[in-house]
């Protein structure tokens, strides 16, 4: 059962200065021929200019809406323009979406650097477009009416629109967004922004209803085009052998033998490895598989092992004197001292977890014989970055790459990285000619950017009656935001806290990956919390209640979870429940997991999740169901299963018989209820990932009283826990 309570009494009046800023600071006049609003920066006029930089009528009605984000499952590539065709009343059945061009000044957001980007990770797509989107809109149907009123000679304020229409109240008159598409209009006609309002949320006839999603019709039939797809004429294939470690590269290597065969056209050195492009993607594979490299040594990786690594983490932790970044504190020490009267401390860690999307990473790149141009087919989640890479790396004016936008199968944070679309470009300018380039899933992984190994190591004090008033959370890792993202405590009360961070330079290749570091940070808060309220004999449910008084957003959430589930009641043999709160990417989680142990396997298996999500105004309700199911999911496999190792800085996994992701039969029955809310859609995407470690954590401890603080919990871990 899902309860999607949509807010209430939400509208905005748009001065000039907010429209000016969410606009990207465009001007526009009025064009001739199809309905248009030109930009200051556009190059034609006329028949060819939209109705904005965002949308544009034709006059057979077709409406085109453009999708300025990465479309890889997540349904952005419906929810940004369904919040576009909303204010423009349009009729979401004469809708078209197309990408828009690779333009960040104008299609980007500045929600995560301040800095305009097409960059889809975060959780940020609708929450950093939603207001543009609807002002872009509302001020395309403002134009329309504008244009209305002057060929019916009416005063605009007796016009209204809905599905397409323009309607004047008193004559009966009416004209379609077609007809108005056709007329020959007089430029410049006053906009009158400082008029142009939003609709209140009551009178949302798009967002929040169920509409099914533009991408997945092609997916279904097999037109949907992923670059993997992709083939252009006189196209050859390439693959490349990398180095086992990361930062050693090849010293030879057996190129005479391979070029020697009849479909090899090159075999090069990259920094990192050794090329083979081929006529066809066997032929380079049966090079591949006959290839002979000597590897350099040296690297800072050559000597790391995974096994090893958490106790020279906790030695750093412990060190009395190391490089700290503090992130955040809250009172005193000395005044925290005076009430605590029992102290914890646990520490708490992560392995590397591998992004595992479903479509191995691969990039088409045609670069012309004369090195001054570039056509790239690629599925990116950050194409005005790779763009200008690759204008870069081919020392090129940037206006000559043109980036054909794919669907992406997948990506988690790993296709926000330029890695495999250069690669590709540098085999193409070897090849004087177009170049598949493609990882095998077994390159994927093997030749990965993880979610970094960290450990967590946190303090506290309490008060004689229990409460909390001391906090320290120190989080040891790599690299500061993949793994200190997460650690802060906006919500809980506690009088004295300090979260800080400690580098450790190991040398593996690590990554955003979904949820980034909220998901083992979360783990060990909310794991430490539990263990605090049953050392203190307290219900872990009324504890957090306690530390959430004074904060009424969150504490609803943790309520609506508890009130969800049979939290308070005995579970049925051989079964526990375990409670986790988190915020993230804007959102407030709270949930509550059902577990049973195998424990001569070793194996927890999970069987319901309840899930209370605050995220603002839902744009999508069915579709934000979807991807907080896909992340309790994913969520759970990263939990209980996956993990990445090393031993002398090479990975020791190769596909999944190796590296287990969760099967089908082993996902759970899954409850979510979103809460009324009168903010702005915040990130949905990643906000089921933080709970779920804590949850089942704590599930586990309540079901065994003994407690893992060891991501994955593997059987192995399991079980020597059990025999501790």
């Amino acid at each position: 059962m899902v309860n999607n309570n949509k807010t209430k009494n939400y509208s905005m009046a748009v001065n000039r200065r907010q429209f000016i800023k969410l606009t990207s600071g465009f001007t526009f006049t009025l064009a001739l021929g199809s309905i248009g609003l030109k930009s200051v920066a556009g190059n034609a006029a006329g028949r060819e200019q939209s109705l904005s930089v965002w949308v544009r009528i034709d006059g057979s009605g077709k409406i085109t809406i453009y999708n300025p984000v990465a479309e890889m499952g997540q349904g952005s590539s419906t929810a940004l323009p369904l919040i576009l065709a909303e204010e423009l009343d349009a009729d979401w059945k004469q809708v078209e979406v197309e990408n828009a061009p690779i333009n960040p000044e104008i299609f980007g957001h500045d929600a995560i650097f301040g800095k305009m980007m097409m960059l889809t990770v975060g959780s940020f797509s609708v929450s950093s477009y939603f207001e543009r989107l609807r002002i872009a809109g509302a001020q395309a149907r403002h134009v329309l009416l504008l244009n209305a009123a002057e060929n019916l000679a009416v005063p605009i304020s007796e016009l209204t629109t809905a599905d397409s229409m323009v309607y004047h109240r008193f004559s009966g008159k009416q004209l379609s967004y077609a007809d108005i598409a056709k007329f020959a209009l007089v430029a410049a006609l006053p906009l009158d922004i400082e008029n142009i309002k939003l609709k209140p949320v009551d009178q949302f006839k798009l967002i929040g209803k169920n509409i099914p999603r533009v991408d997945i019709a092609g997916k279904l039939n097999g037109t949907a085009e992923y670059s993997i797809d992709v083939v252009v004429p006189g196209m050859k294939y390439g693959m490349i052998e990398r180095s086992p470690v990361n930062g050693d590269s090849p010293l030879s290597f057996n190129a005479a033998e391979l070029l020697a065969k009849k479909s090899i056209s090159a075999v090069f050195a990259m920094d990192h490895g050794v090329a083979i492009i081929g006529d066809n993607i066997w032929a380079v594979i049966q090079a591949r598989q006959a290839l002979e490299v000597s590897w350099s040594k040296g690297a800072l990786a050559d000597n790391f092992d995974s096994s090893k690594a958490i106790e020279q983490y906790a030695a750093l932790a412990s060190a009395a004197e190391s490089p700290t970044k503090v992130i955040s504190t809250m009172g005193t020490s000395a005044e925290a001292a005076q009430h605590v009267n029992k102290n914890y401390q646990a520490d708490y860690s992560v392995d590397f977890v591998y992004h595992a999307q479903m479509e191995p990473l691969n990039a088409v790149a045609s670069v012309s014989t004369d090195g001054q141009k570039l056509d790239l087919w690629v599925g990116s989640q950050f194409p005005s970055g790779l763009r200008a890479e690759a204008a870069k790396l081919l020392n090129i004016n940037i206006d000559n790459v043109n980036l054909h936008p794919c669907f992406l199968g997948g990506g988690f944070g790993r296709r926000s990285w330029h890695d495999f679309g250069l690669e590709a470009i540098q085999m193409s300018a070897v090849a004087k000619a177009p170049v598949k380039l493609l990882w095998s899933r077994e390159d994927d992984l093997k030749n990965g950017a993880f979610r970094p190994m960290s450990l967590q190591r946190i303090s506290a004090g309490v008060d004689q009656q229990g409460s909390l008033q001391s906090w320290h959370h120190r989080t040891i890792g790599d690299d500061f935001y993949l793994t200190a993202s997460g650690a802060e405590l906006p919500f809980y009360q506690i009088p004295y806290k300090v979260i800080d961070f400690r580098k450790i330079d190991i040398g593996i290749r690590t990554k955003h990956w979904r949820g980034v570091a909220h998901g083992p940070n979360k783990f060990a808060i909310e794991s430490f919390i539990d263990e605090v309220a049953l050392g203190e004999a307290a219900d872990p449910y009324q504890f957090r209640r306690k530390l959430l008084a004074q904060s009424p957003r969150p504490l609803k959430v943790l309520d609506k979870a508890v009130s969800m589930s049979p939290w308070g009641s005995k579970p049925s043999q051989g079964r526990a429940l375990g409670l986790s709160f988190a915020e993230g990417f804007g959102s407030l989680t709270a949930g509550v997991v059902e577990i049973s142990l195998d424990e001569s396997l070793g194996k927890i298996r999970v069987h319901r999740v309840w899930l209370a999500v605050d995220a603002g105004i839902i744009v999508q309700p069915d579709n934000a169901i979807r991807q907080l199911e896909g992340g309790i999911v994913q969520a759970i496999s990263s939990v209980t299963l996956e993990s990445v190792t090393f031993r002398d800085g090479a990975i020791q996994q190769s596909n999944f018989h190796d590296y287990p992701v969760l099967k089908m039969a082993d996902t759970p029955q899954i409850t979510i209820s979103f809460i009324q809310s009168e903010l702005p859609p915040s990130g949905i995407g990643e906000a089921a990932i933080p709970f779920i470690g804590g949850a089942i954590g704590n599930a586990f401890a309540a079901l065994t009283g003994k407690r893992l603080r060891h991501l994955p919990f593997t059987t192995n871990r399991v079980k020597t826990v059990l025999n501790s």
